[in-house]
C-alpha cells in the first residue's frame, strides 16, 4: 500500500480549515502519526523516533535518536562508539546520536496505524479545542438547537458541541421537540470519554439574572444589582434588587416602561411563571416584610437563637400571605435565609382583649356574689352554694335589635306615666 506525502501534505490545510484547527497543529499530529508507522515497519516499539514533513514537497524524513556505546548489543536503540564517531567526530560513550533516515513508503499495516492515529489524535484535539472554547462562557447564557428529545433527557446543539439539559434543570410544564430554538445557561463542562460534555439549564435561578442583565444596562455599570433569587421554575420567582444610586428606583427599572423589561424576561422563561420583584434591605425584619409581598405584612418578629422569624399579618392577608400550597412564604423564605412562620393577627388581638375583660371580672366580686345566690336558687340537686363549684357568669351582651326594643319600651312606658298625671290631677 503506497502512501502518497504529497496528498497527505494537501489533506492537512483541508483538515485545519474544516476543524478549525491550527495547521502547525495537525502537522504535528500526522508527523506523530506516521513516526508510530515508521516504528512498526522498519524499528522497534521502544525506539525514540521523529518525523518531519514538508508541505510543500511532501518530502518526509525520519529521525532515530541511538545511544552511543563501545559495542553495540541492540542495533534498534545503541550505536557503537567507532560508528558514532563516524558521524560526529567527539562523540563519546553515554551520548546519544540522531540517525537521519528517508521514508519512501509504509507497509499497508503501518499505513492504517498512522491513519487511526491521525484520526484519534484530531478528535482529541478538537474536543481540547471546544472545551477550552466553553470554559470561557460558563455561567452565560448561550443559544442551542434541540437534536433529540430522549426520555426526561434534553440534547441541545450548540455549535460545534453538544448539550445536555437533564430534568432537573428543565422547566416545569415547558415542552421540548427537534428543531426548536433555545436560551439555555451554560453551567458546566464535564469531561468524557466521548469528549466535552456541556451541561446546560433552563430551570436555574442564574438563568433569570442572566436574562435580566441582557435587558436592563444599567446593571453593567453598577447601578442597580440583583442581590438573591428565589426560583420554582414555571411557577413563580422573587428577585430581591437593589439601587447603588440615590435617587434611582431598582424595582422600576428591573420593570421598565409599561413592564417591557419584565415582560421580555417572561416571553422567554414563560408567560405561566409569575416574577415578584422586591427591594432588598440590609434589616433582616425590613427585607422580611418584603419579600412577603404582595402580603402586607403588620411586624416581623426575629429568633435571635436561630434563623428563624415570625411573620404577623392581617386576617385577610393570611391566605395571600401564605399563597398556594405555601408557595409565597416558601420563596420568601429561600429568599431571605429565615425559617418563615405566618401567623394571623386578629388572633393576637383576640387574645389581647380577653386579658382586660378577665381583669374586669376579678374587679367586680359584687357581681359574682349577686350570681352566686341566683346559681343556688335553681340548683337542682338541693345543694347548697359552697357545696358546688361556683362558675362566673358571664354578662352576654344584647344585640342591637334587644336594645332598641328596650329603648322603644322604656319611651312609651315614660309617655304613659306622664299621659296619667294630668288625669289624677283633674280628678
Amino acid at each position: 500500500m503506497e502512501m502518497d506525502f504529497k496528498q497527505l501534505a494537501v489533506a492537512i490545510r483541508l483538515i485545519a480549515e474544516e476543524k478549525n484547527l491550527p495547521e502547525e497543529q495537525v502537522q504535528d499530529i500526522v508527523q506523530q502519526a506516521l513516526a508510530a508507522a515508521w516504528r512498526r515497519d522498519y524499528g522497534d516499539r521502544e525506539q525514540e523516533v521523529r518525523v518531519t514533513m514538508n508541505l510543500n514537497t511532501g518530502e518526509v524524513t525520519a529521525y532515530v535518536t541511538k545511544e552511543i556505546v563501545d559495542e553495540a548489543q541492540d542495533p534498534n536503540l545503541q550505536i557503537s562508539l567507532a560508528e558514532a564517531k563516524v558521524m560526529r567526530k567527539n562523540a563519546k560513550a553515554g551520548e546519544t546520536v540522531e540517525m537521519v533516515q528517508k521514508i519512501e513508503d509504509f507497509g499497508r499495516v503501518a499505513a492504517q496505524t498512522a491513519k487511526q492515529v491521525i484520526l484519534q489524535r484530531l478528535r482529541e484535539a478538537e474536543r481540547e479545542i471546544v472545551l477550552a472554547e466553553f470554559e470561557d462562557k460558563i455561567g452565560t447564557v448561550v443559544n442551542g438547537i434541540v437534536t433529540r428529545v430522549e426520555g426526561r433527557l434534553v440534547r441541545v446543539e450548540l455549535g460545534r458541541a453538544q448539550g445536555i439539559m437533564p430534568l432537573g434543570e428543565q422547566i416545569q410544564g415547558e415542552r421540548y421537540y427537534p428543531g426548536q430554538r433555545l436560551k439555555l445557561f451554560l453551567k458546566d463542562v464535564e469531561k468524557s470519554f466521548r469528549g466535552p460534555q456541556l451541561i446546560v439549564s433552563r430551570g436555574c435561578k442564574e438563568f433569570i439574572e442572566q436574562l435580566f442583565r441582557s435587558e436592563v444596562p444599567e446593571m453593567d455599570n453598577d447601578a442597580v444589582e440583583i442581590k438573591e433569587i428565589a426560583r420554582e421554575a414555571g411557577v413563580r420567582s422573587k428577585i430581591a434588587v437593589t439601587s447603588n444610586v440615590q435617587g434611582v428606583d431598582p424595582v422600576g427599572t428591573f420593570v421598565g416602561g409599561h413592564g417591557t423589561r419584565i415582560n421580555a424576561v417572561r416571553d422567554e422563561i414563560g408567560n405561566q411563571e409569575m416574577i415578584d420583584i422586591v427591594v432588598w434591605d440590609g434589616d433582616p425584619a425590613t427585607f422580611i416584610a418584603n419579600a412577603m409581598k404582595p402580603a402586607n405584612v403588620e411586624r416581623v418578629k426575629i429568633d435571635k437563637g436561630g434563623q428563624k422569624a415570625s411573620v404577623i399579618v392581617a386576617e385577610d392577608q393570611l391566605s395571600i400571605a401564605i399563597g398556594k400550597s405555601g408557595q409565597n412564604v416558601r420563596l420568601a423564605g429561600k429568599l431571605t435565609g429565615y425559617e418563615l412562620d405566618v401567623e394571623g393577627e386578629q388572633g393576637k388581638r383576640a387574645a389581647k382583649a380577653a386579658e382586660p375583660e378577665a381583669g374586669t371580672k376579678e374587679a367586680a366580686p359584687e357581681a359574682k356574689a349577686a350570681a352566686t345566690p341566683v346559681e343556688s336558687k335553681v340548683n337542682p340537686t338541693g345543694q347548697s352554694a359552697e357545696q358546688i363549684e361556683s362558675k362566673p357568669v358571664v354578662q352576654k351582651l344584647k344585640k342591637k335589635s334587644e336594645l332598641e326594643d328596650s329603648l322603644l319600651k322604656a319611651i312609651e312606658e315614660l309617655g304613659t306615666e306622664e299621659g296619667q298625671k294630668p288625669e289624677a290631677s283633674k280628678k
